[in-house]
């Protein structure tokens, strides 16, 4: 028996458009996803059918409308997205002392351990690095990983005497004292909340929320500060994880055409608030951060818009077809239609990484340069 074709449709398959985040023009789809192209591919080629024994039960009745050859190539999975390059996101310093501020840093600072971050009643609220966030006084018998935060920056500011753990001793309390007496502060041996805050490294100022002479209560948003190092943020929809692994390389095209390498260090997860009546949406924040040969061709730009390369998988040297050539076949998965010279026959392929309109194919006797069927365009 031979072929049983059903009703032929032409066509291709292409993104959705969708708003930009940051620039008015839309995301520009590269790579296709599997089960896209699988769907693409089933509606647009004809549907014929393999006999158990692989081969054609008799002759085509007729050539396809159209043929191509196989091609030997490399297929890469990529994705093209906004991103603002900047300094990343920002963290706000939430006051925990009463008074009056007396001090506050411009926008654009750079603050270093040990340095004022600002000044509450002429009393300075004070930068130390750490990943634990400060959320109590620290005082003789208590311990953690706050108190190991606060004995490292005291070692690296050039105090000593106590051992670097995560126990506060009567030797921590004595080296704080001295600490303290250095910036002018009241010297109890005891860190009060609000006097330090930990930050992952030095940091730059963003935004002021205060202004100098301002009542200071509990709670109040000072400021807000950012790393120091440049870093490019993208927001990618949820369907396009599998883009966003951490040390995964890309590629950012900078406003002046020029490309700069660059590597994923951090992906969250985020919660973009609606427009108007639209509904909240999840998106992937990515931060990428670029090579630090290419950082040079970053100076002199804040918050400029850019595109970042994502590529998600890469196939070299194989052999590969328009989507449009695949046939999906009665026993069920997909084949190709060889044509040779006026007969053709039909050969089951398994397929690979789908892109930029084609598929990668690996079938029983395939070679580059055979003539396939396809779709007429």
């Amino acid at each position: 028996m031979g072929p049983a074709a059903l009703d032929d449709q032409t066509g291709s398959t292409t993104g959705s458009d969708r708003p930009r985040r940051r620039r008015g023009r839309g995301r520009k789809i590269i790579g296709l996803l599997v089960a896209v192209a699988l769907a693409g591919a089933a509606a647009a080629v004809t549907v014929r059918m393999l006999d158990r024994t692989g081969e054609p039960a008799s002759a085509a009745a007729a050539l396809p409308p159209a043929t191509t050859q196989i091609a030997k190539e490399t297929l890469e999975d990529t994705l093209e997205a906004d991103g603002e390059l900047g300094y990343g996101p920002a963290t706000t310093a939430v006051n925990r002392k009463p008074g009056t501020i007396t001090w506050l840093p411009d926008s654009g600072d750079t603050i270093t351990r040990g340095r004022s971050l600002y000044r509450v009643d002429n009393d300075p609220v004070v930068l130390m690095y750490g990943s634990t966030p400060a959320y109590r006084d620290l005082r003789d018998g208590v311990e953690g990983r706050d108190v190991e935060n606060l004995e490292r920056n005291l070692s690296k500011l050039g105090y000593d005497g106590f051992t670097v753990d995560n126990e506060y001793t009567y030797a921590t309390a004595a080296a704080v004292m001295e600490w303290q007496e250095d910036r002018g502060l009241e010297q109890t041996g005891v860190v009060e909340l609000g006097r330090v805050v930990f930050a992952d490294g030095k940091v730059r100022v963003d935004t002021l929320d205060a202004q100098v002479g301002q009542p200071a209560s509990p709670g109040q948003k000072v400021l807000s500060y950012t790393g120091t190092t440049k870093v490019v943020t993208v927001r990618l929809d949820a369907e396009d994880q599998r883009l966003a692994k951490e040390k995964a390389k890309v590629s950012v095209t900078l406003p002046d055409g020029r490309t700069a390498r660059g590597r994923v260090t951090e992906v969250a997860t985020v919660i973009v608030p609606g427009e108007g009546n639209q509904d909240p949406e999840t998106k992937i924040e990515t931060l990428v951060t670029l090579d630090a040969k290419d950082r040079k061709k970053a100076a002199g730009l804040d918050n400029a818009a850019v595109d970042v390369t994502f590529t998600a998988d890469k196939r070299e040297n194989v052999l590969t077809v328009p989507i449009a050539s695949l046939v999906a076949l009665r026993e069920g998965g997909f084949g190709v239609e060889i044509v040779e010279g006026a007969t053709t026959r039909y050969v089951a392929v398994e397929t690979g990484l789908f892109s930029g309109g084609r598929v990668e194919i690996e079938g029983e006797g395939l070679a580059e340069g055979m003539t396939v069927g396809t779709a007429a365009s």
